[in-house]
């Protein structure tokens, strides 16, 4: 076993928001007697994007203050102490390296535009011999462990399920340990409310699919009960094209996508439930979404900034609107369509919508009033709880007809409405209460 340094190691914190099964973490721990760490609430975050949206709204500005004192208790446990800034990293990380003596940090590896740039950034307000220790670590199949290049990426999410499924295997999920504490350490940095990044608090609304609080303790909770305890990951497959309540699905996704619950987790845990009680289509399907989401994951590795243009991976040049007016009634849920409202409002009242809802809503978007997908994107990005770069540049581009679909098919929201919705329901619950 390798002799601890005896300074201490810094963990930066971004999008794995976690203790449990955190390589990051690991890395740190195993190297050094004694650990801190850090999270920027970053003000870019909370500015107007080109789009005209702010980049992030109340709803997951919420989730993600939840997160950041779940994360704070859970470190401490470990002896690891959280400092918490409402600045930009570059504005902050270099004194905190300077004040406790800090010669390595410990980040997880992000590879989309903003990230690289944030990163180059610090870099450059730091000292020379700073070593900067990256691990990926959001991947339910490591990048080391899928036998191919990021070039040779399949166009075609089957191909690529089928190669991984065969010839990679999924790395164990580990405990972190507690270690050294550091008596004399002052921390007198604190976590913003709603308030400091500039909006008014609120009330989670009474109809809302995802009542859930952020941080890994809630993620814990949520998949004990959706697993264990209802074992509603038995009829998953069935359910999962709801559209009311928190159980059609496993709402595991704005977990996910801040890390506060990691892939590898989930795996493990669907394997357990396999060998506890019962193994069938529904409990594969679960781990056939989570290939998804590495799908898109490894596309933007594979594109990098094409999944933000307007030609997107296929450099495909359509016909593309930027009305304001449209894209308004279809932010307000005033379209055609009573079933794009009622997911629509949902949206934005909620910060959550269905998958069902997602790819209905945005091919509308794209496909029927012929708006700028970006635009779209860019909204999703501003209102969705669970918004992950990748997954949604890829999901948008993808019902664009400028992504990974090689079929390039539009949904027809009225059939639609009538197999998901046949009663009404939902369109009943989002659109009664705008009528008053």
């Amino acid at each position: 076993m390798q002799e601890k340094q005896n300074n201490k190691g810094l963990v930066w914190f971004r999008n794995d928001l976690r203790v449990h099964d955190n390589a990051v973490l690991a890395g740190a721990i195993k190297n050094h007697k004694s650990v801190i760490a850090c999270y920027c609430f970053d003000p870019r975050h909370y500015e107007m994007s080109r789009f005209g949206f702010k980049k992030t709204e109340k709803y997951r500005a919420q989730f993600l203050i939840e997160t950041v004192k779940n994360l704070k208790a859970n470190l401490k446990i470990l002896h690891i102490e959280l400092f918490v800034f409402s600045k930009t990293p570059e504005a902050t990380i270099h004194a905190l390296i300077e004040q406790h003596d800090i010669s390595s940090i410990y980040l997880q590896t992000e590879w989309t535009s903003e990230e690289l740039t944030v990163l180059e950034g610090v870099k450059l307000t730091v000292a020379d011999h700073i070593k900067f220790h990256d691990y990926y670590d959001q991947f339910l199949y490591h990048p080391e462990d899928i036998n191919m290049s990021y070039s040779d990426i399949p166009k075609v999410f089957t191909v690529f399920r089928k190669k991984v499924e065969k010839y990679s295997s999924i790395r164990i999920s580990e405990d972190n340990d507690s270690i050294e504490k550091i008596d004399s350490l002052e921390n007198d940095t604190h976590i913003p409310n709603l308030d400091d990044l500039g909006f008014d608090s609120f009330e989670a609304h009474p109809k809302s699919a995802f009542p859930f609080q952020g941080g890994e303790t809630s993620a814990a909770d949520r998949l004990n009960d959706y697993f264990f305890e209802t074992k509603k990951l038995g009829v998953y497959k069935k359910t999962r094209n709801g559209l009311i309540g928190t159980d059609f699905s496993s709402k595991f996704s704005p977990w996910l996508a801040n890390g506060s619950l990691s892939a590898r987790t989930i795996y493990w845990k669907i394997r357990e439930f396999e060998d506890d009680y019962f193994k069938n289509e529904s409990t594969y399907w679960l781990i056939f979404e989570l290939i998804w989401r590495d799908y898109f994951k490894y596309v933007s590795l594979k594109h990098q900034n094409d999944i933000f243009k307007i030609g997107g991976i296929l450099n495909k040049d359509y016909e593309w609107k930027s009305t304001d007016r449209q894209v308004q009634k279809w932010i307000d849920g005033e379209t055609r369509s009573a079933f794009v409202n009622a997911n629509m409002i949902e949206l934005k009242k909620t910060g959550w919508m269905s998958n069902r809802g997602r790819q209905n809503v945005a091919s509308f978007f794209a496909k029927e009033l012929f708006l700028d997908w970006r635009i779209g994107a860019a909204y999703f990005e501003t209102m969705l709880i669970d918004y992950d770069v990748h997954s949604n540049y890829g999901n948008w581009m993808y019902v664009a007809g400028v992504g990974n679909d090689p079929r390039d098919r539009k949904f027809n929201v009225d059939l639609q409405a009538e197999r998901y919705d046949s009663n009404g329901k939902f369109q009943q619950l989002w659109l009664q209460e705008t009528l008053f």
